[in-house]
C-alpha cells in the first residue's frame, strides 16, 4: 500500500468549515439568529484556516458553538453546534497549532495562491476572472466580479495607476496585459447596457455607520457597509462627493459624469450623502453619537499642502496645487498665470502643469530635483505631458520666489547633482554651487505632497498618531485607537493612491462589521479571494504570440491643449477581446515547470519552450516552437499539479493546451483491426523507437493497437522440436 502523502490527509478545520458550511447552504437553520450565529463561527474558522486568527479566536468559536448546542431552538442548530465544539475537544492541539503557526501540516487548509496581478491589487481583485470574461464578451458578468472587491470599476479603469500590470507575467514575453484599460471598457459599456447592477443588500440590521469624507475610501467602506445591511451616512466638506478623484484629478482624465455614475450605484443602496458639512467644525462625534451613530469611518484624506520653505513664498504668493485643481473642479476658469511654473515630480505635479495649459498658459515648466527616471509620476502622463508641450526642467532646486510690488516675477533655483546617500538606495540632489540662474514666471504652483489637516480631529484626544502625522490604525482591520473608530485612504497611509485608499475601505467596512457584532478581529491581513474558475478561451499557439498590446488613441492634440475633454479615447470592441486574449491564466497555471521537467529530463523530448517561467531569469518563450517537437504524449499533463496543461482526444485529434493556448494538434491514428485510438504518429514513432517489437504478425502497412498484437500472438502457430 502506498504511503499516505500529508496532502492526502484530512485537516480537522478544513473538515469542521465543510461540514458546518453544508448545513448553512442547505437551509435548516430557519432560526435567524441561529442561523447569524452558525455564520459568525463560520467566519472565525475561516479566519484559523487562513492563518489569520489570534489567541482570542478559538474561545470565541467555542462559546458560540456552546450557544448553539445548548439554546438554539431547531435540532439543525444544535447539531451544528456539537458538531463544532467536538471538532474542538478532539482535534484541540491542531487548531491550536493553526492559530499559532498560521500553517497547516497536512496542506489541506492552503488555497491556490492568487495569481501575480490579484497579489499586487491593493483591493484583491481577480483580475483573472474578469479579463476572461471580457475577452468572452461578458462585461457586465466583469464588472460583477470586480465590485466584490472594489466597488468604483469605472473610476480605476480611469485613473489607477494599475500595480497589476506590474506584476502581469505577459511582460516577461513582450508586454503587460492592459488590464485597466480593459475595466474601463467593461465598466462603461456595462452601464450603457443598463446591466451595471448593485448585488442585493442583507436584512437591515438597525445600526448606523457614519462615514466622514466621501472620497473613494470612505465611499468603498459605505458601499460594503450598506450590502451589510447597515445604516450609512457619509459626511462631506465638499459640495459634492469624490473627494480626491474629484478634487484632485482632472476632467481630462477622469470626466465628472463618471464620478456621478458611481456615486449614483452607492445613493441607490439607501447611502445617506451630507455635503458642505465638516467635522469638528459644523458637526462633532458627541452630536453623531446622539444620532444614534454605533460606529465612525474616518477617510478626510490628506488635503493640507506642504510648504516650499523659501524665501518669498509668503510675500508674492505660491499656489498649493491641490486648492488650484479643487477650484478647477469646482467650476473656477482662471488661469493661473501667462508664465507657469509648477515645482514637483508626482502626478498631482503633472496635473496643475497640464490643467494650467488648458486654462490658458502660454508657457508652463514643470521643475523637478531630480532627473526623468527618478520622477514617480505616471509614465504615460508625462508622455502625453510632453506631447501637449509643456516644457520639462530637470535636477533643478528652487530657492527663492522673486518679484516685484507683490506679484511674483521669477523663481531663483540652483543646478543639482544626483549623490548617493548611506542608508538609501535613492540617489539625492546636492545643489550644485555657482549654478544659480532665474526662471521667468508670474506664478508658482507647488506640488511636493501634502498631509493630513489634524485641526479637524482636534476633538479625538485619545486618537493616537504616527511620527508622519497620520492616523495610527491596525492595518488588518483599520481600527484606531479609540474604541469604535476606524480610518483608511490618505489620512492613514498619506497621499497615496485611489486604489490603496478603496481597498482600505474594504477592510475598514469589514472590521467596522465585526466589531459591531462583537466578534473577534483578525491578526494578519485577508488573502484574496478567488471568485470563480472560469474557463479557458481557446486561442491558437500563434496567436497567442502574435497579439500585441494596443496602443490607446488619443484625443486631437489641439483640443487636448484647449480643452478638458478626456483625452484617452478607449479602445474599440474588436482591440479589447483581442487584448484579453493575450492574458496567460496564471491563476491557474503556477509556473511550477513541472511540465518542463518531465519533458525535457523525464521523456527526453524537451518540446515545452516556456522562458517566462523562471522570474529571476527569463529566456525567450514561444509556444509555438512545441508544435514542432511534441510527439502529444500526454506526460506534461498527467503531471500538472492544477490541471493547466490538458491534453484530449477530440475530432479525431489529439490536443494539447496551456491554460487554452493550443500548443499541439496531431491526428490520430487508429488500430486497423479494432479501431481503437492508438495515438499520434509522433507517439507512436516515440514508442517504437524504445520497446521491442513483439513480432512481424501483420503486413508493414497496418497499424495495430497492443490488445491485437497480444492476441495474434497468442494465436499464432509455434512449432515446438520434438525431443529425442
Amino acid at each position: 500500500m502506498p504511503n499516505q502523502t500529508c496532502a492526502d490527509q484530512p485537516c480537522p478545520v478544513t473538515d469542521t468549515i465543510s461540514t458546518l458550511e453544508e448545513t448553512i447552504e442547505s437551509g435548516r437553520l430557519t432560526h435567524p439568529r441561529t442561523r447569524r450565529i452558525a455564520e459568525e463561527v463560520h467566519e472565525l474558522l475561516e479566519d484559523v484556516a487562513w492563518g489569520r486568527a489570534g489567541e482570542e479566536h478559538l474561545p470565541a468559536i467555542e462559546s458560540l458553538a456552546g450557544e448553539l448546542a445548548e439554546d438554539s431552538p431547531i435540532q439543525a442548530g444544535i447539531e451544528a453546534g456539537k458538531m463544532v465544539r467536538s471538532s474542538l475537544d478532539q482535534y484541540r492541539e491542531v487548531f491550536t497549532s493553526h492559530v499559532q503557526t498560521h500553517n497547516c501540516p497536512t496542506g489541506a487548509c492552503v488555497k491556490l495562491a492568487p495569481a501575480p496581478c490579484q497579489m499586487a491589487c491593493p483591493s484583491g481583485i481577480d483580475v483573472p476572472t474578469y479579463v476572461s470574461l471580457i475577452g468572452e464578451g461578458k462585461d457586465a458578468e466583469a464588472i460583477e466580479v470586480i465590485r466584490k472587491d472594489n466597488p468604483f470599476p469605472w473610476v480605476c479603469g480611469l485613473v489607477c495607476t494599475r500595480p497589476c500590470e506590474f506584476m502581469c507575467v505577459r511582460g516577461r514575453i513582450d508586454k503587460p496585459i492592459s488590464i485597466k484599460f480593459l475595466k474601463a471598457f467593461a465598466a462603461e459599456r456595462a452601464m450603457s447596457e443598463r446591466r451595471y447592477e448593485n448585488p442585493p443588500k442583507e436584512p437591515d440590521k438597525g445600526q448606523k455607520v457614519c462615514v466622514i469624507g466621501a472620497g473613494p475610501g470612505g465611499m468603498s467602506c459605505a458601499y460594503y457597509l450598506a450590502l451589510k445591511g447597515y445604516g450609512v451616512r457619509i459626511i462631506e466638506a465638499l459640495p459634492t462627493a469624490g473627494g480626491m478623484i474629484l478634487a484632485g484629478i482632472p476632467r481630462y482624465r477622469l470626466p465628472r459624469e463618471v464620478i456621478d455614475r458611481e456615486v449614483a450605484m452607492l445613493e441607490d443602496l439607501g447611502v445617506e450623502f451630507v455635503f458642505n458639512v465638516r467635522f469638528g467644525q459644523d458637526v462633532t462625534l458627541e452630536v453623531l453619537k446622539e444620532e444614534g451613530f454605533d460606529a465612525f469611518f474616518f477617510a478626510i484624506g490628506a488635503h493640507k499642502a506642504f510648504k516650499l520653505n523659501i524665501p518669498g513664498e509668503t510675500e508674492y504668493g505660491l499656489i498649493e496645487s491641490i486648492d488650484f485643481l479643487k477650484r478647477v473642479a469646482l467650476g473656477e476658469r482662471r488661469r493661473p498665470g501667462k508664465r507657469v511654473v509648477v515645482i514637483g515630480g508626482g502626478n498631482v505635479a503633472i496635473d496643475a502643469a497640464r490643467t494650467s495649459l488648458r486654462l490658458g498658459s502660454e508657457e508652463v515648466i514643470l521643475a523637478y530635483r531630480r532627473t526623468r527616471a527618478e520622477m514617480p509620476a505616471d509614465e504615460e502622463e508625462v508622455e502625453q505631458a510632453e506631447e501637449e508641450g509643456i516644457r520639462f526642467d530637470f535636477l533643478t532646486v528652487p530657492v527663492e520666489i522673486v518679484g516685484e510690488n507683490g506679484k511674483t516675477t521669477g523663481l531663483r533655483c540652483l543646478r543639482a547633482e544626483l549623490v548617493a546617500r548611506e542608508g538609501s538606495k535613492r540617489m539625492s540632489p546636492v545643489p550644485i554651487e555657482g549654478s544659480e540662474f532665474v526662471i521667468e514666471t508670474d506664478a508658482v504652483i507647488g506640488a511636493i505632497g501634502q498631509q493630513v489637516d489634524k485641526q479637524t480631529m482636534l476633538e479625538l484626544t485619545e486618537l493616537a498618531w504616527t511620527r508622519r502625522n497620520t492616523i495610527d490604525v491596525n492595518m488588518v482591520s483599520m481600527e484606531t485607537s479609540e474604541p469604535g473608530i476606524f480610518a483608511a485612504g490618505d489620512a492613514v497611509t498619506g497621499p497615496a493612491t485611489v486604489v490603496e485608499a478603496i481597498g482600505g475601505g474594504k477592510r475598514a467596512a469589514e472590521g467596522i462589521d465585526r466589531f459591531l457584532k462583537g466578534i473577534p478581529q483578525p491578526k494578519m491581513p485577508p488573502v484574496p479571494v478567488r471568485r470563480d474558475r472560469v474557463a479557458c478561451t481557446e486561442v491558437p499557439a500563434s496567436t497567442k504570440m502574435i497579439l500585441k498590446r494596443p496602443e490607446m488613441p488619443l484625443l486631437n492634440l489641439d483640443r487636448r491643449r484647449t480643452t478638458f475633454q478626456q483625452v484617452e479615447l478607449g479602445y474599440p470592441e474588436n482591440a479589447v477581446r483581442e487584448e484579453a486574449r493575450r492574458c496567460l491564466r496564471c491563476d491557474i497555471c503556477r509556473r511550477c515547470g513541472e511540465c518542463v521537467e518531465v519533458c525535457r529530463d523525464k521523456m527526453g523530448v524537451d518540446a515545452l519552450q516556456m522562458g517566462y517561467f523562471d522570474f529571476d531569469h527569463p529566456v525567450e518563450t514561444d509556444f509555438r516552437k512545441t508544435q514542432e517537437r511534441c510527439i502529444a504524449c500526454g506526460a506534461c499533463a498527467n503531471n500538472c499539479p492544477n490541471q493547466a496543461m490538458q491534453i484530449r482526444d477530440e475530432n479525431g485529434e489529439r490536443v494539447l493546451s496551456l491554460c487554452g493556448t493550443v500548443l499541439n494538434r496531431q491526428k490520430l491514428i487508429h488500430c486497423t483491426e479494432c479501431g481503437a485510438v492508438m495515438g499520434p504518429n509522433r507517439y507512436l514513432d516515440y514508442i517504437q523507437k524504445r520497446i521491442k517489437p513483439v513480432g512481424d504478425v501483420v503486413a508493414a502497412d497496418k497499424m495495430v493497437c497492443d490488445a491485437c498484437l497480444r492476441k495474434k500472438s497468442a494465436t499464432a502457430t509455434v512449432d515446438i522440436p520434438s525431443a529425442k
